[in-house]
């Protein structure tokens, strides 16, 4: 089993237009490493300086991985990870 990531629309170019993919590792930072290997540039997408973009806010099981260690938050087999860009602007 491994862990599916579901991808927004703005990344799908990266991931041959999949609505979710699969990757594996033991942190979140081994699963975003993975997946990069499995869809070149994803990575540089999400990540910053070793840590995650400012405007991305990514889920495990419905969890905002900022609270739960970041890069480092530990993902296991069978989990689920959202990817979600923020989203800003608007009228004034």
């Amino acid at each position: 089993m491994a862990i599916e990531v579901r991808i927004p629309t703005i990344l799908r170019n990266l991931t041959g237009d999949a609505k979710a993919v699969e990757g594996e590792g033991s942190s979140l930072g081994e699963l975003i490493t993975d997946l990069d290997k499995r869809h070149p540039g994803l990575q540089e997408r999400l990540v910053d300086d070793g840590k995650l973009r400012r405007f991305i806010n990514v889920y495990l099981n419905d969890e905002d991985v900022r609270f739960l260690g970041g890069l480092e938050a530990p993902v296991a087999d069978g989990d689920t990870v959202t990817i979600l860009p923020a989203v800003a602007g608007g009228m004034r």
